[in-house]
């Protein structure tokens, strides 16, 4: 009878074990972090459109640092801080995640074992760090007046490319993936290095989608994704001129936006857009340009509005009260991003520089992204 007891307890606590094992709710991310002693860390939880502290810790002379946390119901990102220094990484099926790295070179040189997503994504985050560096550096000579228009424009492109290609390989590779998600949302000043309006982009917008929704249908991240898939499907039918006609009246060819104006009221574009052409400027009141575009903008408003043309004026200004100023007396419908230079609707856009103006037409199709402002009055005409 003792026996028996004592078999019976051995099962139990084997049971109760490997019970507790599966049903693990938390995720660990550990490691070191050399020359740090006395600095803070920061663990934080990015979501889709904002970042929440989770936790901090103290580093001492060892540098070693451990937080837990409950795992999410569904693949999430997460970064570690330190000194405006970002390592990113991912939670999903991982329980145990370790990272070494060094406070000077936090970002860049760390090692990480324990995910292969979390590898994935260091490799992503290097080819990003690549490209901003590249067209940091070409931005300057450009402003400098050491690049002529059409050099600059290439090498940015190529650098941008470059980019694309590690991506292009995590993204076909592994389309369910964190890292796939992970690459196809990195930035360059604020802005999305996979466009909306291309081709070869909107398949990877659509690859990683359909995976997302087929392996977490619930997940917030896939709703999101799923829609701006779509838009940019619809966005690259509209630039096709042969099926302009076939579009009914109802389906909107746009990303939408919805931002407040100088009173406070938010106003949504695809109200603006209902029958009429708008013309979509992203703009900055601050720059030196801005009085005479604004002049430029007013004419044609006095000219054309009689005939249904609406003007959508999105400011990136990151002075609210000096935005206010300048907008309040215009007669056409002013909205601000509070995001300013890192607004998603101009990453959204493809927003590469300002300003930026694009037009739609009575059925809401976007036909035509304004390169040469002295044709604006021409490219307006067309849709009226």
């Amino acid at each position: 009878m003792k026996q028996i007891s004592t078999k019976l307890l051995v099962v139990l606590c084997v049971m109760s074990f490997l019970f507790t094992s599966c049903n693990k709710s938390e995720f660990t991310v550990k490691g070191v972090v050399a020359g740090a002693d006395g600095q803070i860390m920061y663990l934080e939880n990015v979501g889709i459109s904002n970042v929440t502290l989770l936790d901090s810790v103290k580093l001492t002379a060892s540098g070693k640092f451990k937080f837990s946390k409950p795992r999410p119901a569904f693949p999430d990102f997460y970064q570690l801080r330190l000194n405006n220094q970002l390592i990113n990484f991912s939670v999903d099926s991982t329980e145990t995640i370790t990272i070494a790295a060094d406070a000077g070179t936090f970002a860049t040189s760390y090692t990480v074992d324990g995910s292969e997503n979390c590898k994935a994504m260091k490799a992503i985050t290097l080819a990003q760090l690549d490209a901003n560096q590249i067209i940091g550096r070409l931005r300057k000579e450009y402003e400098a007046k050491q690049l002529a228009d059409t050099t600059y424009r290439d090498k940015v492109l190529a650098a941008a490319n470059a980019y694309k290609d590690v991506a292009f390989k995590y993204i076909y590779s592994a389309p369910m993936s964190a890292a796939a998600y992970f690459a196809l949302f990195q930035q360059v000043d604020g802005l999305l290095f996979f466009d909306l309006y291309d081709k070869k982009d909107s398949k990877a917008y659509g690859a990683v989608a359909t995976s997302f929704d087929h392996y977490y249908p619930e997940s917030p991240r896939s709703k999101h994704l799923h829609n701006l898939a779509l838009q940019s499907i619809k966005v690259i039918r509209a630039q096709r001129p042969v099926t302009l006609n076939n579009v009914d009246a109802n389906e909107i060819s746009f990303v939408d936006i919805a931002l407040p104006n100088v009173r406070g009221n938010v106003v949504k574009l695809s109200e603006i857009a209902k029958d009429r052409p708008v013309l979509i400027n992203f703009t900055a009141f601050q720059t030196e340009w801005s009085p005479a575009l604004n002049m430029e903008l007013g004419d044609l408003y006095t000219k054309y509005h009689d005939k249904g043309l609406e003007i959508y004026q999105i400011s990136l200004d990151s002075d609210s009260h000096f935005w206010k100023n300048g907008a309040s007396n215009l007669p056409w419908i002013c909205v601000r991003d509070p995001q300013s230079v890192y607004s998603q609707i101009a990453g959204l856009y493809n927003v590469k520089q300002l300003p930026a103006i694009f037009i739609l037409d009575r059925k809401g199709n976007l036909v035509k992204r304004v390169d040469d402002v002295k044709k604006l009055e021409s490219d307006v005409k067309s849709v009226l």
